[in-house]
């Protein structure tokens, strides 16, 4: 009976990933944790563990391969006590009733785990079934479906009448092996004859499997319900005065998102301006005060930027309405702040987050953000590290951008636009003054926050930058 696995959905958004790279070749021996392929998502390079063992019998899928939809049927395994060689590519994907989880991304288990807590397993099947070609989608499972069980555990069950769905298992992500129903026997319990659930499927009586329904035909990378196609955008320029260049994984992404985000959420923009004067003479100060680490470099050197982070989390507690998302029938509201930061990146942006930023220090803050920068440039950010987050900050104040808005990244409810910090002109005690300030837009989701609380939260933050020892107490 091989074992299926699966193309992984490596985060809840990704609908295709490219295969990048096989770690274990046909006729390898599989444990559970070995890390068996890399994936290419639209954001990163993920390595994937099996979760189960046996020897890698057949790759349906080459590395290299480009765009395999999630859930395509990539490898088989053999099991315990099962000819590799006789295992055969199936040509009609998985036999009805079959588990059809993924393997598990690595660090990110709690992500593709069952509902109840079970992790995630591959998908099983009697015999290869037929009528599609090697590769074909495999169907889902349906409740109560084939029992996670070793074949000596199966056979020890049928010669001790033992039902082996009631016995629990002690193996690897709760799989039943020859112990569990050993002492199951010797425990008079699980006898074959117990009730099960009424709308349990039974493998045995499961006609053939029907090749799938065509898939619906994919929107446009976009998102958008309607523009221009290709050739009418074509049409307004001459031919040979531009490159096609396609989209990549990330672009396609972005502009999906962010175009849902515009259509769904209704923006709404509060604008204030800084000074940054205080900030810049307590920014000095601590540097100066960093310590040396061994080859007598500074242990931390704090931005602008880190400020900036620091005092969105504050303000998010100190306005707790704020500190909230959108849940389609309701409000999510958090107990600590989660601020994503906008790297860029050639070809597109990450937004790595920081969690529970009101309670970090401003030196933890700075080397949480050089580390996330050097990943996020080198695609090595995992996804528990850049999705979440209730708010954003996108600061364009490096290239002299002096004001801005930026849209909100879903599900989060706001984004913090920085720009640059400049002398300007202010009066003060009806003089003129110089001071050093910067122009800050915070775009809001109307569906959480309304005017008066997205006012309260922003100006939480100024009060934050422009008196910045407050967020050191």
């Amino acid at each position: 009976m091989p074992i299926n696995v699966l193309m992984p959905a490596l985060s809840p958004t990704m609908e295709k990933g490219n295969l990048a790279k096989w770690l274990k070749k046909e006729g390898d021996a599989i444990k559970s944790g070995d890390v068996i392929a890399e994936i290419e998502t639209d954001k990163a390079t993920m390595e994937v563990e099996a979760v189960d063992e046996g020897v890698l019998a057949k790759i349906l899928v080459a590395e290299g391969t480009a765009d395999v939809p999630v859930n395509e049927l990539i490898a088989l395994i053999a099991e315990e006590g099962e000819d590799p060689g006789s295992v055969q590519a199936p040509t009609g994907g998985a036999a009805e009733g079959a588990k059809t989880a993924p393997v598990e991304p690595k660090g990110t288990a709690d992500m593709n785990a069952a509902p109840d807590g079970a992790h995630a397993s591959y998908a099983r099947v009697d015999t290869a079934p037929e009528g599609a070609k090697p590769g074909g989608v495999a169907h889902p499972a349906e409740a109560g479906g084939r029992v996670f069980s070793s074949p000596l555990a199966r056979r020890i069950a049928k010669q001790g009448g033992v039902d082996i769905a009631a016995v629990q298992g002690s193996g690897p992500h709760g799989r039943v092996i020859a112990k569990d129903v050993q002492a199951a026997i010797e425990g008079g319990t699980a006898k074959a004859g117990a009730s099960k659930p009424a709308d349990a499927p039974k493998a045995a009586e499961a006609p053939a499997a029907k090749a799938p329904a065509p898939a619906p035909k994919a929107a446009p990378a976009g998102g958008a319900p309607a523009g221009l196609t290709l050739e009418q955008v074509k049409a307004f320029y001459e031919k040979g005065a531009y490159e096609e260049v396609p989209l990549d994984g990330m672009r396609k992404t972005i502009a999906k998102r962010l175009t849902e985000a515009m259509q769904v959420a209704p923006h709404f923009y509060l604008t204030v301006d800084c000074e940054l004067d205080a900030l810049m003479k307590l920014r000095e100060t601590l540097n100066a005060s960093a310590g040396k680490d061994k080859d007598g470099k500074p242990l931390f050197k704090l931005s602008v930027n880190d400020f900036v982070i620091k005092a969105m989390g504050v303000a998010l507690t100190r306005v707790p309405a704020a500190n909230a998302v959108w849940a389609e029938d309701r409000i999510l509201r958090f107990k600590h702040a989660e601020v994503g930061v906008a790297v860029a990146i050639d070809g597109g942006l990450f937004t790595p987050v920081i969690r529970k930023a009101d309670q970090k220090t401003l030196s933890t803050i700075s080397g949480e953000m050089k580390d996330f920068a050097a990943r996020a440039r080198a695609k090595k950010l995992k996804p528990e590290e850049y999705q979440g987050g209730v708010t954003s900050v996108s600061n364009l104040g490096m290239f002299g951008i002096k004001h801005f808005t930026a849209v909100i990244n879903p599900p989060q409810s706001t984004i913090l636009a920085v720009g640059a910090g400049e002398k300007r002109v202010v009066v003060k005690d009806g003089a003129p003054a110089v001071v050093q300030a910067m122009t800050c837009t915070l775009s809001c989701d109307h569906r959480v926050l309304d005017g008066a609380l997205g006012a309260e939260l922003i100006s939480a933050f100024k009060g934050l930058i422009e008196n910045p020892m407050g967020m050191l107490v």
